[in-house]
């Protein structure tokens, strides 16, 4: 009961928890086991350290779900959470902002006299000389209203909740997520049918590498955002989320509307103004 955990002030002091230690050492196995990896040897090491890293997120976050049913997510902590989430989209948004100015850096400057490789490596022109691209109005167009959809959806989702509607709710996550997984298989045909590769050791070129980065990294965060959403589902299920208290839900939302904001960019930037003047590639 929160009656029982009544303090004297509205910060949370944290229990002694393993979990920083455990998935520290998690994290420190994997990306060991990544190298090893990348240098011919074995994958088991790199999948023991996901799956340590993987029980971490578990036992944390449920850990964190706890102390919020216990009391200790007082309405300064809640507000502290919600700051936590958006420095951490903010931290997301810059990470993308690497991946834009690299594609504008490659495409814009293409046929700088100062940047000798550059030239040799796109012909002066861009789409690189030879390159065929993607036609933006075809799956990508479909993809991109896929995702818009899912943005109404778990808006929808969000009001549902505000006006104690656990139907409304649920179904709003459900639909979500299955736009979500449409979303991201249909980028998995997008990428098994992309007539040029990720390196020029596969024939391909900087364009592919510029592509695949920003899409590929955008497309990992919908799948994050796609778990993400699945565990808000299941704590619905069981009854979880209030009208008063639902920041995990909240936090879901708004990770779900960053990662539709980025691919708006994505498609606009990349699929549309990158790719004009080059040859449309229709299969």
């Amino acid at each position: 009961m929160a009656d029982a955990h009544a303090k004297n002030h509205d910060y949370h002091l944290v229990d002694p928890s393993p979990w920083p230690f455990v998935g520290s050492m998690a994290a420190f196995i994997m990306a060991i086991g990544v190298i090893m990896w990348m240098h011919g040897g074995t994958s088991i090491v790199a999948i023991l350290g996901l799956l340590g890293v993987l029980y971490t997120m578990f036992m944390w976050w449920r850990d964190v779900i706890a102390e919020s049913h216990k009391g200790d997510h007082t309405p300064v902590v809640q507000l502290h959470l919600r700051y936590g989430m958006l420095m951490f989209i903010a931290s997301e948004v810059m990470f993308f902002v690497a991946w834009f100015w690299a594609f504008f850096d490659a495409s814009l400057f293409a046929a700088e006299p100062i940047q000798a490789a550059r030239v040799a490596a796109t012909g002066g022109i861009w789409p690189p000389s030879g390159t065929e691209i993607f036609d933006p109005w075809h799956l990508p167009l479909i993809n991109t209203l896929i995702l818009l959809t899912s943005g109404t959806t778990i808006t929808w989702a969000h009001h549902a909740l505000l006006n104690n509607d656990r139907k409304g709710l649920i179904w709003g996550l459900t639909l979500t997520i299955i736009l979500g997984l449409i979303f991201t298989s249909l980028q998995a045909y997008e990428y098994a049918e992309a007539p040029f590769a990720f390196n020029r050791a596969n024939s391909g070129n900087i364009y592919g590498s510029t592509f695949f980065m920003a899409t590929g990294f955008h497309g990992f965060h919908v799948i994050v955002g796609t778990i993400f959403l699945i565990v808000c589902l299941i704590r619905a299920l069981k009854g979880d989320f209030t009208p008063q208290k639902h920041f995990g839900f909240e936090a879901a939302a708004w990770y779900w509307h960053f990662v539709d904001v980025v691919w708006l960019f994505l498609f606009a930037c990349i699929y549309i103004w990158g790719g004009s003047g080059g040859v449309i590639h229709n299969g």
